[in-house]
């Protein structure tokens, strides 16, 4: 990309997918598989782009999820990988401070993706498929309703913008209120 295009303003890492990979069943192996496939591609991609990034004065947006501050239960590494990935945004944003590289995360909870909604075909036929769906979406307190792909972009576009030239180090959830508004409000 530096080469093409003669710099490089922001990284974006978002890639990874819940494994459900339980404690009781889990080996090492499989856990180290598992933070490999949801952790050590941030490293290495931010790694490459440190210098280009200082250069820029760029910002890097880490994509993780809720299960890194609420556990859902069958995610041991999943889980451990994205709380991982929280701590690496403040970590890079007080390393990075003094570059002028902002580093932020969004905390993503139910955001309607492909990969989302082949899970959500796993429960049977189209009524049973609405009736899980429904089950999660009760729950999103702001119009009981999965987050969009774009909004979860909408919130990045901003993160990498000069519009958030003063924000780092922050974990911004993008989830209508599931994590941090009490689901008692109805």
């Amino acid at each position: 990309v530096y080469k093409k295009y003669g710099h490089i303003d922001g990284v974006v890492n978002n890639a990874g997918r819940n494994d459900n990979l339980e404690l009781e069943t889990l080996d090492w192996h499989d856990f180290e598989k598992s933070l490999h496939g949801n952790l050590t591609h941030y490293f290495e991609l931010v790694h490459c782009c440190c210098p280009y990034l200082k250069e820029s004065k760029g910002s890097i947006v880490n994509i993780a999820s809720k299960v890194a501050l609420t556990g859902q239960g069958k995610t041991t590494a999943y889980a451990a990988a994205k709380g991982a990935i929280l701590g690496l945004t403040r970590e890079w944003a007080a390393a990075l401070v003094h570059d002028s590289v902002r580093v932020n995360a969004i905390v993503v909870a139910e955001a309607w993706t492909p990969l989302y909604a082949n899970w959500i075909k796993t429960f049977g036929d189209e009524e049973a498929q609405q009736k899980r769906l429904s089950l999660i979406t009760d729950r999103i307190p702001l119009e009981h309703r999965m987050t969009s792909c774009e909004e979860i972009a909408d919130t990045c576009a901003f993160l990498l913008s000069d519009r958030a030239s003063h924000t780092t180090g922050q974990w911004c959830s993008v989830d209508g209120g599931y994590v941090n508004l009490d689901r008692a409000l109805d």
